[in-house]
């Protein structure tokens, strides 16, 4: 897949030659929802002999005007996931476009223009919520005004918002269900995983000398982590196939004290290699249970081993 990155005002020498079908939308998570946008794309371009092709945003809008609304925003995927899985469901151009003040002020008419006629779309399709150019709602930035600007230069398709248990599938109704801990929900709901990353550092060690030893880790993306909990895993080293077996523990570790920072500690159930400085993929398959503060190494030792063993009957059903 070709990505092809924009900022306003950008050089025409950047745009590939040839007719694409664009698919348009900030695509957080690319969700079951967005991939039905991306069918119908691929279903259109085959149809019309073009390239398919996405356009994103490199950002969340929503974070730029600082929308009291939107303080707790969080990323369900982070670029890097976002093309990965453009990719995975075959796209093969993307355009990444930088949202910043000069964007968000064209007009609907301009960028229509710019971000669709001028990228060589014989047809656009997205959802029929998207919304584009300066304060779309009050100028007629929707898709039902679209075709208008469009002027029979293009064809436009909208679709439908798909529904789960008969409410919109959403990246919003993600990150609740996220904050939940409810990471089955999240993952039905996505058509995968929920996936996060992080890189594997020094920590207090507490769990080797319990003899539950881990990998401490440190998010690099800004993406969303799940509620605390402990939690059934798989984890991918950066540059392996091989996803390995585990059950990751988000809190503070009240046992030991109440000052304590947030971690993510993930024990391996079959590995003991010493891995400080790699990258590490996350899947979160099943909550096991809320963090609670044990009175003891005993009875937390004692936990650990149950936890263990649910891990593994879970997880080998997944296998």
């Amino acid at each position: 897949m070709q990505v092809v990155k924009l900022q306003e005002p950008y050089d025409n020498n950047l745009i590939p030659d040839g007719p694409i079908v664009l698919c348009l939308g900030f695509f957080d998570g690319v969700h079951r929802g967005h991939q039905a946008v991306i069918r119908e794309g691929k279903r259109r371009a085959e149809k019309l002999g073009a390239k398919l092709a996405i356009m994103t945003l490199d950002r969340y809008p929503g974070i730029v005007f600082n929308n009291e609304a939107n303080k707790d925003f969080a990323y369900l995927s982070s670029e890097r996931k976002k093309l990965e899985l453009f990719e995975r469901f075959g796209v093969d151009l993307c355009y990444v476009v930088s949202f910043d003040e000069k964007l968000y002020t064209l007009s609907q008419q301009d960028f229509v223009e710019k971000y669709i006629v001028s990228l060589h779309a014989v047809c656009a399709v997205a959802g029929s919520d998207y919304t584009y150019g300066k304060m779309p709602y009050a100028n007629g930035g929707d898709m039902s005004h679209l075709e208008g600007y469009a002027n029979g230069r293009f064809e436009v398709v909208k679709v439908s918002h798909m529904l789960d248990d008969g409410e919109k599938i959403s990246s919003t109704r993600i990150r609740k269900a996220l904050r939940k801990g409810n990471v089955e929900m999240a993952a039905d709901l996505l058509g995968y995983s929920y996936e996060t990353s992080g890189q594997v550092v020094h920590g207090f060690e507490r769990g080797r000398k319990l003899g539950f030893p881990t990998l401490n880790l440190e998010t690099k993306e800004p993406v969303m982590i799940p509620s605390e909990g402990v939690y059934a895993v798989f984890v991918r080293f950066e540059g392996e196939e091989k996803r390995y077996m585990g059950m990751a523990s988000i809190g503070r570790n009240e046992t030991f004290g109440n000052h304590f920072e947030k971690t993510i500690e993930i024990n391996l159930l079959d590995f003991s290699d010493m891995v400080y400085g790699k990258n590490v993929f996350v899947e979160w398959i099943e909550l096991l249970r809320g963090m609670k503060k044990f009175s003891g190494a005993k009875d937390l030792i004692e936990q650990l081993n149950h936890d263990k063993e649910r891990t593994r009957k879970i997880l080998e059903k997944r296998n």
